[in-house]
């Protein structure tokens, strides 16, 4: 545990060039991949054994338009990109998704999954409240994907969205989006995985983001979440008038499933590239779930090649 912290508390004590030059943020990924493989335990859980360990935290620097994709392979930033918008847009239908060719809930959103889970009610790739729903419409009774709940429940993205835009008030300490509701879980086809995220201001217009997550599948998983969470960040920067700074991610549960212990391993042997960047193209929309994927560009994305990993359920 102590080196675990020592790792991820390296680069604090580094000058920027420093940074730059010996510590790339991708290391702390690569040394997360290091520590479960010397360290964890194979453990039996919910959905097979993996190799795991308990409590990480790694800090991604976002300043001048970065954006963390990890490099030591290729990550599909757009089907990335276009389930965060699914999320912001308060969406739970996951037709909406697969009518944009990401499958990344299908296996979550069958018949077989869904009886498994008790909700017989729900129609197949209706994925119940989960996170979209407790975004924008917190612990509104939830009676399918297709229903109207305007007006319902609490907003608590746009809540934020209006505290950040007023200096009086973005500075808060109390910017805390969850998508834990223990009220709800049993009605979603899978309670979330990342459930809490803070914004803080710094220096006036400063905008850093911090996620806890309880559980993360550090093959396939978390480099999605690194990459979800830091595009967030420039949005809701880009769209109050801030600029970007920190994407803070503490881990609870990091485990790696076991048939992708050797993709792991053979991803160690990748040296980092540079980390690409972001540039929004448009015009400040009005609101926060206005914007499109044609909206933002990412520029000088290098990376090895694809890592193939099967998705657990």
């Amino acid at each position: 545990m102590l080196k675990r912290i020592l790792q991820s508390n390296k680069k604090s004590v580094l000058c920027d060039n420093e940074r730059e030059n010996i510590v790339h943020d991708e290391n702390q990924y690569l040394h997360l991949i290091q520590d479960i493989l010397k360290e964890g335990i194979m453990e039996n859980g919910r959905n097979g054994y993996a190799k795991t360990i308990f409590g990480s935290a790694m800090h991604f620097s976002l300043d001048n338009q970065t954006i963390p994709l990890l490099t030591t392979k290729k990550v599909a930033w757009k089907t990335c990109l276009k389930e965060l918008l699914w999320f912001i847009k308060g969406n739970t239908d996951n037709i909406l998704l697969k009518n944009q060719n990401v499958t990344i809930w299908d296996g979550n959103g069958s018949r077989e999954f869904l009886d498994q889970r008790g909700l017989f009610h729900l129609r197949e790739d209706d994925l119940g409240p989960v996170y979209g729903h407790q975004w924008r419409h917190f612990n509104a009774p939830y009676t399918s994907c297709e229903a109207d709940y305007t007006g319902q429940g609490i907003d608590q993205l746009n809540d934020i969205i209006t505290q950040l835009k007023n200096p009086d008030t973005r500075n808060s300490r109390r910017l805390v989006m969850s998508a834990w509701n223990p009220c709800q879980l049993n009605e979603m086809a899978l309670p979330p995985c990342h459930v809490l995220v803070q914004f803080n201001v710094i220096n006036g217009d400063q905008l850093a983001c911090s996620l806890y997550q309880r559980s993360g599948d550090v093959g396939l998983g978390v480099p999605f979440n690194i990459a979800s969470y830091s595009f967030l960040t420039h949005l809701i920067a880009y769209h109050c008038g801030l600029k970007a700074t920190e994407f803070i991610y503490y881990l609870g549960n990091c485990h790696i499933y076991d048939d992708h212990l050797l993709s792991l391993t053979d991803q160690l042997k990748n040296k980092p590239f540079p980390f690409p960047k972001i540039k929004i193209i448009c015009p400040v929309k009005q609101n926060i779930d206005d914007y499109v994927i044609e909206d933002i560009d990412i520029m000088n994305y290098e990376s090895h090649g694809k890592i193939k990993m099967e998705m657990r359920k």
